[in-house]
């Protein structure tokens, strides 16, 4: 029986085609597989993110290390794009050591005495996980999460130094280091306002 030509090439152009079109469905569903589960963890692939921390004082600026504490930046960033921060005031500023936000508490200054204190201070979902590693020390500028004890229950509240401190190596996860405004951190004092926290594009 005779077949045209053409229908010969259609049918081969055909096939061809589902084979490409089944090729590149399972490159995507590998890609997918492949990705984080969690958009959060996004600025992985990408690259370090740059906050942005507007005050009353002033703005700083801290990179993030997604490679070395990845859980811990992905919760920050979480945290961030809520605009939890937004609004808190400074509830620990100690010279030479550091300066420390992160409670909600601090909104209402009738709270003041209960700022940086209790299961309230706090977004109210831990980090678990204790991402401390030699490679990230308490450098001058470093930034940090400040827990009650434990590494894995940190949550909201983060720190920066204001000088080398050594000396907290090894208890305290450090997730970023300022790289702007170093000398805002300096100047804030309790009860100064973190008017807002952002993550720059």
């Amino acid at each position: 029986m005779y077949i045209p030509i053409f229908i010969l090439v259609s049918t081969r152009a055909v096939l061809m085609s589902l084979r490409l079109w089944r090729m590149t469905v399972l490159c995507l569903l590998a890609a997918c597989a492949a990705a984080p589960v969690n958009g959060a963890f996004e600025q992985e692939a990408g690259g370090a993110s740059t906050v942005a921390v507007e005050t009353t004082k002033g703005t700083f600026a801290f990179t993030t290390f997604p490679n070395d504490a990845p859980v811990t930046v992905a919760h920050v960033l979480v945290l961030v794009r809520a605009r939890f921060y937004d609004g808190q005031r400074v509830h620990r500023a100690l010279p030479g050591f550091v300066v420390q936000f992160g409670d909600p508490q601090t909104r209402d200054l009738d709270k003041r005495d209960l700022w940086g204190r209790g299961r309230a201070a706090a977004s109210g979902k831990a980090i678990g996980a204790a991402e401390i590693t030699k490679k990230r020390s308490h450098k001058k500028g470093a930034v940090a999460m400040a827990h009650m004890g434990d590494p894995a229950k940190a949550d909201s509240q983060i720190y920066v130094t204001l000088e080398d401190r050594p000396d907290l190596d090894g208890r305290y996860a450090v997730f970023g280091q300022v790289i702007e405004g170093d000398e805002v951190p300096a100047t804030l004092q309790v009860g100064d306002i973190i008017t807002r926290v952002y993550v720059r594009p």
